[in-house]
């Protein structure tokens, strides 16, 4: 397969290492992913598009510990990761947007659900507090503190869960459907916190638009494998203007 990394950062420290990796879904007839190779690197800043069930969310899930595979070998920030334990360290270094907002958020208020992660890694509950106000802030929500959270529209959601994970200073974003639920203004303003962040990350999306403007590289999946879309061609004069394999949309345009 073609070797998922763009080449002016393969000489850039390897964060993460899946050599064949398979995993397949109980009662599934086909893998999810299925002898899987992917090297992302310090540098790396990769945007994924492909249709549902392609296993791009299985991909995350697995990176992050969250499910096991049947076969294969993982190393991530250098160690081999195969128990739970294992995983630990690699769920502070590594920042998991799900593509639910709501499997992210469980707080009452939106404050102590920024506040939950620092409150994690140590932090004494007023360096929390400043740690997800300043976050909040960051993300242009600096009146949501003492909102509630279910009553949070899903594009509120959307933000307060990207504000979770951006509290706890992760190393690495691994962000799923970022931009699910969000206004065109609100989608501008993300785009501009990724790119000042400037985070190694594995985006994925149905948006080409938002994947060309936050990624350095852009790949497909394909029968639960990555590979790259040798047939999209990005005009960046204009907007991304895509003829590759896999479907996707333009900002202002509906369905998936």
């Amino acid at each position: 397969m073609h070797d998922p990394h763009p080449i002016e950062t393969a000489t850039a420290p390897v964060i993460i290492e899946l050599a064949g990796v398979t995993f397949r879904y109980p009662g599934s007839a086909v893998n999810a992913l299925d002898a899987l190779d992917f090297h992302f690197h310090e540098k790396d800043r990769i945007g994924i598009v492909a249709p549902n069930g392609s296993g791009k969310t299985t991909l995350f899930h697995v990176i992050m510990g969250l499910l096991t595979p049947d076969t294969g070998r993982i190393h991530i920030f250098g160690h081999p990761r195969t128990e739970e334990k294992d995983f630990h360290e690699v769920r502070r270094r590594i920042g998991l947007l799900f593509q639910d907002a709501d499997d992210q958020l469980f707080s009452p208020t939106v404050i102590e659900d920024v506040a939950f992660g620092p409150l994690n890694l140590g932090k004494t509950p007023q360096e929390a507090r400043v740690i997800a106000l300043e976050t909040l802030d960051q993300l242009e929500l600096g009146g949501f503190a003492d909102r509630i959270t279910f009553k949070l529209s899903g594009g509120e959601k959307r933000m307060v869960a990207l504000a979770t994970i951006l509290a706890m200073k992760p190393e690495v974003l691994l962000l799923d459907e970022p931009t699910a639920g969000l206004d065109s203004d609100t989608k501008a303003h993300l785009i501009s916190v990724l790119n000042r962040l400037d985070l190694p990350s594995i985006v994925i999306s149905h948006e080409f638009d938002f994947i060309d403007s936050v990624s350095r590289s852009i790949y497909t999946m394909e029968k639960g494998k990555i590979r790259m879309d040798r047939q999209v061609h990005i005009h960046h004069h204009a907007h991304a203007h895509a003829h590759g394999q896999q479907p996707h949309k333009h900002h202002g345009e509906v369905g998936s």
